[in-house]
């Protein structure tokens, strides 16, 4: 008896969703587990997989909106894929081709993220034939784009014009294209809209020496990594230090619940991710009481989840304060848009060598600026600035972080 497949449920405020795409095709011979389809909704990007091993039979098409429970194919369990005949004859292609980069090339593209299929069934270019630079040889995004652009097409010949007609001047083509707006970021826009104008946004600027983080990152650096298995990044210190800051102000870890002022005493920190779907904040539990290491580890998977469209809704509600990264695209200065209900989110920025004035001489320091956005129905300038400071302080002596000072 054949086992249905079915868009799984993805928890209690979604419904439906987008069948975005499928990487299998009718009849082909699937595995366990094996990723079948890719699901779009307003909050999160997710794979189905097989539950079983068999041949399928897809009933929906790629592109159509599905509901939760919806059937959309069906696995014959223990059937063989129909053999290729020898010489089979020409036929037609179908009209709608639910996983072009099958055709590409006979050898699959293993454990190929969303964006590097996406990219191959966009560009043409067959990820099996690409060298990785990702972790055990895995192609990433930038490979496919650089491939992408080695692999440039060459222009059909244009048709003489008649003697007795002028050729027409030329028109350059592809100047625009159109497409829907993913559920996920029409989603995004209208939480940035949303939270422009429920709440009264205030933004107030710092500035961080960046040396002492530096100097312990390269001091400690290698017996780190030797210990733990991954780097020791910035964002690591940025969390405990706005843990720390929490705590001395803790209006900032509230939230406004329509007539009721909810104040929050766990330390649940959501820190923005960009994603080939947009940007998506993953929470990091409890984060006053993890370690460096635990902190950065507990990044890093979360981001590698969400950007292989493997996150879960769980990951990404019930955080306290979010903080998100401009620096890593190069940017100076910004005014990041609070995350609701949140009270406040602070942007970090690129670091930049620049002269400031210490002990009355003139150095150059490693110096980034520092965001807190707020809302000020809830937090005032006072207690806003008196954060950003503490911040400062745990970042430009970490030793605080430590001592808890």
């Amino acid at each position: 008896m054949p086992l249905d497949v079915k868009i799984p449920p993805m928890g209690e405020s979604i419904s439906s969703g987008i069948l975005a795409k499928w990487h299998v095709r009718s009849g082909d011979a699937v595995r366990k587990d094996q990723p079948l389809f890719e699901l779009e909704t307003d909050k999160i990007t997710s794979e189905g997989t097989a539950e079983a091993a068999g041949t399928i039979t897809l009933k929906v098409e790629a592109g159509a909106e599905v509901k939760i429970g919806q059937v959309v194919a069906s696995i014959e369990s223990g059937a063989a894929a129909p053999a290729k005949a020898a010489a089979p004859e020409a036929k037609p292609a179908p009209a709608a081709d639910p996983a072009p980069i099958e055709k590409a090339a006979e050898k699959p593209a293993v454990a190929a993220s969303p964006a590097v299929r996406r990219l191959a069934e966009e560009t043409g270019v067959n990820p099996a034939e690409v060298a990785g630079t990702g972790k055990a040889g895995r192609v990433t995004k930038g490979d496919m784009l650089l491939a992408s652009e080695r692999q440039a097409p060459v222009p059909a010949p244009a048709p003489a014009p008649s003697p007795a007609q002028p050729a027409p001047a030329s028109q350059p083509a592809g100047r625009q294209t159109r497409r829907k707006l993913s559920p996920l970021r029409q989603r995004i826009a209208e939480r940035l809209v949303s939270a422009q104008h429920s709440a009264a946004l205030l933004t107030t600027f710092n500035e961080v020496d960046m040396s002492a983080v530096m100097a312990l990152r390269s001091k400690y650096q290698e017996e780190f990594v030797k210990r733990n298995g991954l780097k020791l990044g910035f964002m690591s210190f940025f969390v405990k230090a706005v843990v720390h800051a929490l705590r001395e102000v803790p209006a900032i870890n509230s939230q406004i619940e329509g007539d009721t002022l909810v104040q929050n005493h766990y330390f649940d920190i959501g820190v923005a991710v960009s994603t080939e779907k947009g940007l998506m904040v993953p929470v990091i539990r409890d984060c006053d009481t993890l370690g460096m290491a635990a902190v950065e580890r507990a990044i890093s998977d979360a981001a590698g989840r969400a950007r292989e469209g493997k996150i879960t809704l769980a990951d990404l509600e019930g955080g306290v304060f979010t903080i998100t990264n401009g620096g890593t695209f190069g940017s100076l200065l910004s005014t990041p848009i609070i995350n609701p209900p949140q009270s406040a989110i602070l942007g970090m920025h690129a670091i930049n060598d620049r002269p400031v004035a210490v002990d009355g001489q003139v150095v150059i320091r490693p110096m980034m600026y520092v965001a807190l956005t707020y809302d000020h129905r809830l937090v005032d300038g006072r207690e806003a600035v008196t954060f950003l400071v503490r911040v400062k302080q745990g970042i430009e002596d970490p030793a605080r972080l430590l001592l808890g000072l």
